[in-house]
């Protein structure tokens, strides 16, 4: 009783911290840019823009230019070639200790950015932030997590630095783990299957820790709700062997891992036949596996995951696991560094919104409608969107992040925004202009369509083909199931009548741009796509689906063409 208290008063001490913050967001933000500059403006990259040790915003923003990954890659380059030991007063007066690696499914290879204790810093306080606001709304009393996080490969560069992605990094911090532990709870799953080298063995094991702990499972996370749907579709596979290896107490013979193995049979200790009949007979007894998590899982409290953006088509699916299980979208941040903290968690995923933190770096938006000159953080305007630039502790000055955000609202003086779209993620042939955004509510009306045969959209991308003569958007699916020839007809009209972008509309209607195509594939494409990047040396847990694949991206091109099995051309126009 005395620990919760206790815990109680921290979490409201931290709500009065953030609120404090943020209440004179302004001056927190002259003081970070000051903190920033004075740390580093001697560097060899901000030294050249002419600041002379002036730290004021007017300065900065009329002295340093806005970049994007490409203008700073050289010197990320140049930090990750020379090693710790000579790679300071580059971009950061402090030596670069490790590169972190985005996950490269925009691209189609992973990008390099620089990754320091403050980062480390940064996320122990938006996780903190974030806890104290859920867990007002949802207390979590003394169980467990089941976290579906996986560790990437990592190497390390020439210049003998640590790279790999910022979540393999973080699990590896001793100040990190800490705070996962009294944020979410003492995960389930031992060090051992998070580090796992093959992550199909890790998640039968996160499955199987899971199912052993169910009655203590009070909370289910992962970086992206992609991960956690990819879970529980693969449960629905798998779940005879796990059930096996429970009646048994021992563990599948088809994870050879050495260390997962000692790990796990500490965890196994005797047959259980009792939790082996219990969990046969809920998964034979659920319908099309809807609830499928609370009935596994009876005291879990909320499911906590990204699901904004390229997220969000996974939401639906996983409302059907769910049942009436809150899902709770985590905060906004990006492999460059964190912007905002969810502090309404009770919002639907679909309307979350982001209180931008003030102190985790300097920002910057550059107004959409406009495209002039970038403003500050408080001066931005409620119902303008806007892209997101941001200066770090971790040497990013003025950098775009790619993001497009709406301005929603303030919480007392920081502006409260909501993920609309990736900027550089479009559609585009002629006048026509589609972001991501416009390509999901396109998937989500033809869907419907298929869902009247009881068949799923399992996952999307697409592509502009260039080589006809017009070109034409070309939309990938992978459907649960087989769809008459009438269904994929009508699904490929409607996604062509779903772009409702005038310079789309009007090209279609002049065949400046051609028919649509739409192609089904295999099933199981889309998991050769994910195996594809954790190769390339992503985690799980960060995968993201490209959902537009460009030239530069050929070994996905290839996967997708290789696995066509059935393509429809629009006849909407």
């Amino acid at each position: 009783m005395l620990e919760k208290m206790q815990e109680r008063v921290e979490v409201e001490e931290v709500v009065e911290e953030f609120e404090l913050l943020t209440k004179d967001a302004g001056r927190v933000q002259r003081e970070t840019l000051k903190k920033i500059l004075e740390q580093n403006g001697a560097t060899e990259y901000l030294s050249q823009w002419g600041l002379n040790e002036r730290t004021d915003p007017d300065t900065y923003r009329a002295c340093v230019p806005v970049v994007t990954h490409a203008d700073i890659e050289p010197y990320i380059r140049r930090i990750a070639d020379a090693g710790i030991l000579h790679n300071s007063s580059i971009i950061t007066a402090k030596p670069i200790p490790a590169m972190s690696l985005s996950s490269g499914t925009t691209q189609g290879k992973p990008k390099y950015l620089p990754f320091n204790d403050d980062l480390v810093e940064n996320t122990v306080q938006v996780y903190k932030t974030s806890f104290a606001f859920r867990n007002r709304e949802y207390p979590i009393d003394n169980g467990k997590a089941l976290q579906f996080i996986y560790s990437s490969k990592q190497f390390t560069t020439k210049g003998g630095l640590r790279a790999g992605t910022a979540t393999t990094h973080l699990f590896s911090s001793p100040d990190f783990k800490q705070t996962l532990r009294a944020t979410q709870r003492p995960c389930c799953s031992p060090d051992e299957v998070i580090f796992g080298c093959n992550y199909h063995h890790s998640l039968y094991c996160h499955l199987l820790c899971g199912l052993l702990h169910s009655d203590h499972i009070q909370l289910i996370s992962s970086t992206f709700a992609h991960s956690i749907v990819h879970a529980f579709r693969t449960f629905e596979h798998i779940w005879h062997h796990l059930v096996a290896d429970i009646r048994r107490g021992s563990l599948s013979s088809r994870i050879t891992s050495t260390p997962i193995q000692s790990a796990m049979a500490k965890l196994l200790l005797q047959p259980d036949p009792n939790l082996a009949d219990a969990i046969n007979q809920k998964c034979l007894t659920l319908s099309n596996w809807y609830g499928l998590i609370p009935a596994l899982f009876p005291n879990v409290k909320y499911i906590y995951g990204i699901m904004t953006g390229s997220m969000e088509p996974y939401i639906n699916k996983l409302r059907h696991y769910a049942g009436e299980i809150p899902l709770v979208s985590a905060d906004y941040g990006a492999s460059e560094g964190w912007i905002g903290v969810n502090v309404n968690p009770k919002s639907p995923p679909e309307e979350a919104t982001f209180a931008v933190v003030p102190n985790v770096g300097y920002f910057e938006f550059i107004p959409l409608d406009s495209g002039g000159e970038a403003v500050g953080l408080t001066e931005v305007e409620i119902g303008k969107e806007y892209e997101v630039v941001t200066t770090s502790f971790a040497g990013l000055y003025r950098y775009k992040l790619g993001d497009v955000v709406r301005v929603e609202g303030f919480r007392n003086g920081t502006p409260e925004v909501r993920f609309v779209c990736r900027r550089n993620v479009v559609l585009s042939i002629n006048l026509d202009k589609n972001t991501e955004r416009d390509l999901q509510v396109s998937v989500e009306a033809a869907a419907k369509v298929a869902a009247a045969e009881k068949v799923e959209v399992v996952d999307y991308t697409s592509c502009v083909e260039a080589s006809t003569e017009p070109a034409r958007y070309v939309v990938f699916w992978e459907m649960s199931g087989g769809a008459s020839e009438e269904v994929v007809e009508e699904c490929c009209n409607c996604l062509d009548r779903s772009f409702v972008d005038a310079g789309y509309v009007s090209m279609r209607r002049i065949n400046g741009i051609g028919a649509l195509e739409l192609r089904i594939l295999k099933r199981g494409t889309f998991q050769k796509v994910m195996d594809h990047f954790v190769g390339m040396g992503g985690a799980v847990s960060q995968f993201k689906t490209p959902r537009c694949v460009g030239p530069a991206n050929g070994k996905l091109m290839q996967i997708l063409a290789a696995n066509v099995v059935k393509t429809c051309f629009s006849t909407a126009y």
